[in-house]
């Protein structure tokens, strides 16, 4: 089974990134810029973007992000710079994205979550020549002598810290013709939490990025009359492809929920005749829960697409039940397919709520053996997924590049198998991560902060299941004499970690973690030990 062709989507093989020969689209976009362009010649009074009491037209968005990049060059960015944002759900966030790809910039977004040390790594690492901020975070900022020389501009509040200029400088200055980048330059980098315990920049090109949005606009219809509700984080690529550049290449409307809260979510999408979104199976659960749910007109929403954990039987059965008119729809990928990989064909997911769905169109997706060896199908493996949407490396990572690639297959880590009809299904997870209600977490980035601190002399992170987020943080940890305490090994990693990241519940003990006959941490029987725990 396949999606099979649709008008406008047709395919064909080229060469790209050197010796990668995929699958794209025909006819599409040359660049971000080039799409941007389209939309606002098609649609120029067609609603845009809407936040709050804020709308503007897709006309006003070609103005305002022509000041805007405007401003970055006045202020010495020029192409191939990179742009940092640490914003959260706002409209400065999605001007600022479609102003640096305008002057073919690179945008690095970093989650509002990060804490100094993280903020700091990042911004070196991708050498930012500015970052914008939100001026609440101000406290959050690296020392300028742990940041690379950069322009800083605040959004909202009065700092001006370190020199910060406000946001509104940046739309003093005049318009500037479009930059003309090449579809296989980077267009965004996203870092992605590391088994080693660095984060790596994946590399997102303005050819992954467009293809990955027609991939929804083909896969769920959208047209221009679709309204979309971004309620994950922008700054992730569910938030940056599915809702930003799907409305962007459908002509649709982009409406920003500045923060998740199950009764304004609801309330936003019946009063804004929200169509279609993508969130976690978390925020569906929190929204089922609300006692007004039945109260709310929901009857224009079509399509609930969800992804970055498994959706639980009980709530898809719930919301068909509630909401006969929507189709919950999974979607599996991740910020290195620049997501998604696979989608369920709307009409088939009650049927096959085991599969994660069918590859979309142009991606192609293998199941292979430790050889490298395609399996039959039936058959598990790990699964290797190539195509135009995936990321052409990790930034300055030719090292990380090479052991996560094979001739432009992507590694995903997971173990799953696909059926005879084609659809994917993902078993087990290869590498050691949590899933906290989609966000990801790997163990090793927060074992590596528990290393320092004092009185731990060695931790082992595993999930502990959850029926709300599906998994949260479990530290195991083996103290000193001095035997700290669980708050104070806590706090010590939220100075250092995103909140998400630190452990919500522990297992202290001063004696020493299991391990194999090669010295590893045997964290199956550390599972099985949090399983059998009284109230697990």
């Amino acid at each position: 089974m396949e999606w099979g062709v649709a008008e406008g989507y047709e395919s064909r093989r080229e060469r790209h990134y050197g010796d990668r020969i995929i699958s794209c689209f025909a006819k599409r976009p040359a660049s971000l810029p080039a799409m941007l362009s389209a939309a606002c010649a098609a649609a120029p009074d067609g609603e845009a973007i809407v936040v709050g009491a804020v709308r503007l037209t897709w006309r006003e968005v070609e103005e305002q992000t022509s000041r805007i990049a405007a401003g970055f060059e006045a202020r010495g960015v020029r192409a191939g710079d990179r742009v940092a944002l640490l914003l959260g759900n706002r409209i400065e966030f999605v001007l600022a994205f479609f102003a640096t790809f305008r002057i073919g910039a690179v945008m690095v977004p970093l989650s509002t979550r990060y804490q100094t040390p993280e903020i700091a790594y990042a911004l070196t690492d991708c050498g930012a020549a500015m970052l914008i901020f939100e001026a609440e975070l101000v406290d959050r900022l690296p020392q300028r002598s742990d940041m690379p020389p950069l322009q800083l501009i605040a959004v909202g509040g009065s700092a001006a810290a370190q020199g910060a200029e406000p946001w509104d400088a940046l739309l003093a200055g005049g318009k500037r013709p479009d930059a003309a980048p090449r579809e296989e330059e980077t267009a965004v980098i996203l870092y992605t939490s590391g088994t080693t315990g660095r984060p790596k920049g994946a590399m997102l090109t303005h050819l992954s990025l467009i293809n990955s949005a027609l991939v929804y606009c083909r896969c769920f219809e959208l047209t221009d009359r679709d309204r979309s509700i971004a309620a994950v984080p922008l700054a992730h690529v569910t938030g940056l492809v599915a809702n930003i550049l799907a409305m962007l290449a459908s002509r649709g409307t982009l409406i920003v929920l500045p923060e998740f809260k199950a009764k304004a979510f609801l309330d936003l999408a019946e009063r804004e005749r929200c169509t279609y979104t993508l969130i976690v199976p978390a925020m569906y659960k929190l929204c089922l829960m609300q006692p007004d749910f039945a109260a709310h007109d929901l009857s224009s929403w079509r399509i609930g697409g969800f992804g970055g954990a498994p959706m639980p039987e009980p709530t898809i059965q719930e919301l068909a039940e509630k909401l006969p008119g929507m189709k919950p729809v999974n979607c599996y990928g991740a910020t290195e397919t620049s997501s998604p990989a696979t989608i369920m064909l709307p009409d088939e997911m009650l049927a096959r709520l085991a599969s994660v769905g069918l590859p979309t169109p142009n991606c192609d997706v293998l199941v292979v053996d430790a050889d490298g060896v395609e399996v039959p199908r039936g058959e598990t493996g790990e699964i290797w997924i190539g195509g135009p949407s995936v990321v052409s490396g990790y930034w300055n990572r030719p090292d990380a590049t090479a052991d996560s690639f094979t001739a432009g297959y992507w590694h995903s880590g997971d173990i799953g198998m696909m059926d005879a009809d084609g659809f994917v299904h993902v078993l087990d997870r290869k590498k050691d991560m949590i899933s906290r209600g989609g966000l990801k977490i790997y163990s090793a980035e927060v074992e590596s902060v528990l290393a320092d601190c004092p009185g731990v002399v060695e931790s082992a992170i595993v999930a502990k299941s959850c029926p709300v987020l599906g998994e949260r943080v479990h530290a195991f940890v083996r103290v000193d004499a001095r035997q700290p305490a669980e708050g104070e090994i806590a706090r010590f990693v939220a100075a250092r970690l995103a909140d998400y990241k630190v452990p919500e519940s522990f297992t202290l003990s001063t004696e020493p973690l299991p391990r194999n006959s090669n010295g590893k941490v045997m964290k199956r029987l550390l599972r099985e030990q949090l399983a059998a725990a009284p109230g697990a």
